[in-house]
């Protein structure tokens, strides 16, 4: 390299706690920052894979995550101590800024703390179906602020990390898969209760998702005001599945009744019409 380009870059611009500032520097610096993001990526790469073979996705997921958070703060503070900013005077001054984040930053304070519960807790990981509020989906990613999560209809949806943490969320895989759905079923007064019930087991039998241990279960809810009301539970391991799973079963309870002559009834009215010309309405 040239001399006078050398000295150019070594020029002090200003200081920093008595240390001088270069062109120099400043580009060491922001190859340290650099270095820095590559190395925690490749260090969540190898974590990851080491606790892939031993602990399962979920913890090597979490671990790795921490694990590049580490290396990346870490990296940026030796950076900045290189530079000549002084660490003591940065803990001030982010001491100062901790009211402004108090009011302006935090949402995003919340939602990165709330981040790091979620990968030391683990209530949910990565590759987990969740319902949190009015979103059902498998968990995709889990960053510093904001959850990815996939829907059925393969909608990314972006889920502040907070809600996780304050709100109500239905994990489906932990501690199983295993999860109860219910179908209600109405028949006509009179049908063959008997008939009814071994049917609906049948039809539960049949579906290829649906397990057998738990075995299906027949219930006999109540007498209604125009049929007898049954509830066919069933147990599956499908979460992602769900409603096709039930959607299936419904088609087929439909199919067999009407092969069966069991009749599935709707409410009926009467109206009668009294000798003044007045109906009257009865069930």
């Amino acid at each position: 390299m040239p001399q006078h380009i050398w000295s150019l870059l070594r020029e002090e611009l200003f200081k920093l706690s008595d240390t001088p500032v270069s062109l120099l520097s400043i580009l060491v610096f922001l190859f340290g920052i650099s270095t820095t993001i590559t190395v925690g990526r490749w260090s969540r790469m190898a974590a990851t894979r080491y606790l892939e073979r031993r602990g399962g996705p979920g913890v090597s997921y979490a671990v790795g995550r921490i694990v590049q958070y580490g290396v990346v703060v870490s990296g940026v503070l030796v950076c900045l101590d290189t530079l000549g900013v002084d660490l003591g005077t940065l803990a001030a001054l982010g001491a100062m800024l901790s009211v402004g984040i108090g009011f302006g930053l935090q949402n995003i304070t919340q939602n990165f703390i709330s981040g790091i519960i979620l990968l030391i807790e683990r209530p949910i990981q990565k590759g987990d179906f969740v319902v949190v509020g009015d979103v059902v989906g498998r968990v995709v990613e889990i960053e510093m602020r904001a959850t990815k999560i996939v829907s059925r209809d393969g909608v990314a949806m972006i889920i502040p990390n907070s809600e996780f943490i304050s709100g109500r969320v239905y994990n489906q895989s932990h501690p199983t898969t295993r999860k109860r759905v219910s179908i209600a079923v109405g028949v006509a007064y009179g049908t063959d209760t008997s008939l009814v019930r071994d049917a609906l087991v049948a039809i539960a039998l049949g579906h290829p998702q649906v397990l057998e241990d738990p075995p299906p279960l027949v219930l006999f809810k109540d007498f209604g005001d125009s049929s007898l009301d049954f509830e066919l539970a069933v147990w599956h391991d499908s979460p992602e599945r769900e409603p096709i799973i039930v959607s299936d079963l419904r088609f087929e309870i439909d199919r067999v009744f009407r092969e069966r002559n069991i009749e599935i009834p709707f409410p009926q009215r009467e109206v009668r019409l009294r000798q003044d010309g007045a109906a009257a309405l009865s069930a």
